[in-house]
């Protein structure tokens, strides 16, 4: 098919109203999939799911999906906002073919991007987002419009959140509830807002809800997944037993333990390992990470006697590692959780559930939990980059990279890569101090700065 455009790690995105988050490009994204999935079905008119986040921009890309999708004969099926999770659970649900998610997940409320679920719940392959870049390339689309009775329909599907929630409250085991237990929620301005509270609740925790009234501006404003500093104090202030940070479409969790300290997604990964192991349901033995996971990690999964896997960044290679190796639990350190004996893509409240029942079974807080993992000073900086020329041809930033390997030599690594959804380019160093970490993470960034910033 041929390299990709413009699909990125995680679907399209941009800002949005230029290019490429245009309403002429949704319009013809709707065209093209209804397209490929009628072609699949023989000729039958194929059903999509469309779903979005809390951003002002998700009417439009909603409104232009549908007019695609109808034009060429499907029919759209709208859930309204609902996490990037809980889009997947309505495609099952509603046995449609595919299913939209109007989105740009952690980044900030101008940006906005869209990305596809197969029918089976599952992101879609990069090679079925390559046909269908294809075919919007073509310039053959409007060649392919039907008329009359061919067109389609959009319908709402009215109990859409309902579904959502009742399918979250399963994930968690049925001999257990969270009753006495104090929760605070950072939604994040963002699509979990209704589902989250109403979820923790109806299982019987005292719920202290943050950043749950989306204006179409705020999403990820100083809150959610990636600012816990409120979350923190209010977990402190209110003496919870955890605090769960949610970003904007939902599909990643952080986590607060009671002493107000900030917890990724490694020291969930580590704690839900050894309660798997424990009870003997860690399929084959196995923990998917990536390349960005921690040093430390390693260490504890070694003590564990769990096998670590190291996928590339991105929850749908993590994902694509798991399948492959037949795992059922797998983590990036940015909070993405799969856990793929409960759903089939990475979901913010069912990872947090998941993390609840451990301390429900165990009796033990969260601080004591995540004990196990020790974690390797590290030290991440992003760098805003005016392009993106390959980093081998960039001879300062090669010469920078080259200088901290040397002095870590064993003791740390360094890993320099582009975003997959931003103009960024990320800076990561691990080490065996914090001054060391810090020190070269700041040589290199300085040195992309100078060649590219």
């Amino acid at each position: 098919m041929g390299e990709k455009k413009l699909f990125g790690t995680d679907g399209v995105r941009g800002v949005a109203n230029r290019e490429p988050m245009m309403v002429e490009m949704a319009v013809n994204l709707g065209r093209a999939v209804a397209h490929v999935l009628m072609e699949r079905k023989g000729g039958k008119r194929p059903r999509v799911v469309i779903g979005k986040d809390t951003r002002l921009s998700g009417y439009m890309l909603e409104n232009a999906l549908v007019a695609g999708l109808c034009s060429m004969g499907g029919d759209a099926l709208l859930v309204g906002t609902l996490p990037t999770p809980g889009i997947a659970v309505l495609t099952i649900d509603q046995k449609a073919d595919a299913g939209f998610v109007i989105s740009a997940s952690h980044n900030p409320f101008q940006d906005n991007g869209i990305k596809l679920f197969s029918c089976d719940g599952y992101k879609l392959p990069d090679e079925e987002e390559a046909e269908i870049e294809k075919l919007m390339a073509g310039g053959t689309l409007t060649s392919l419009l039907p008329t009359g009775g061919g067109i389609g329909k959009s319908f709402r599907v009215e109990d859409a959140l309902e579904r959502y929630i009742a399918f979250c409250i399963g994930t968690f085991p049925k001999e257990l509830d969270l009753k006495g237990m104090r929760i605070v929620l950072d939604c994040g301005n963002g699509a979990t807002y209704k589902s989250a509270p109403a979820v923790f609740g109806r299982l019987g925790a005292h719920v202290t809800t943050l950043h749950s009234t989306p204006n179409g501006l705020n999403i990820n404003a100083r809150c959610g997944s990636q600012h816990t500093e409120a979350l923190r104090e209010q977990v402190l202030a209110e003496r919870a037993d955890v605090g769960l940070a949610f970003d904007g479409d939902g599909d990643r969790l952080i986590v607060v333990d009671e002493t107000g300290v900030e917890l990724s997604g490694d020291h969930i990964l580590a704690i839900c390992a050894k309660d798997l192991k424990v009870h003997a349901h860690l399929k084959n033995n196995l923990a998917v990470g990536t390349v960005m996971s921690n040093f430390g990690l390693h260490a504890t999964m070694r003590k564990l006697g769990v096998e670590l896997g190291c996928s590339a960044v991105g929850d749908r290679y993590v994902l694509e590692m798991m399948k492959e190796k037949g795992g059922i639990l797998g983590a990036e350190s940015s909070g993405h959780m799969i856990f793929l004996d409960k759903h089939t893509t990475g979901d913010g409240i069912v990872s947090g559930l998941q993390l609840l029942a451990v301390m429900r079974r165990t009796g033990h807080e969260v601080s004591a939990l995540a004990s196990i993992l020790k974690l390797s000073p590290q030290h991440l900086i992003n760098v805003d980059v005016a392009s993106r020329p390959p980093l081998k041809d960039l001879p300062g930033v090669q010469a920078a990279i080259a200088a901290a390997e040397k002095e870590l030599g064993q003791d740390g690594r360094v890993l320099v890569r582009y975003s997959g959804t931003q103009n960024m380019c990320r800076v990561m160093v691990e080490g065996p101090t914090e001054e060391m970490t810090t020190r070269l993470c700041k040589d290199i960034a300085a040195s992309l700065k100078k060649e590219i910033g």
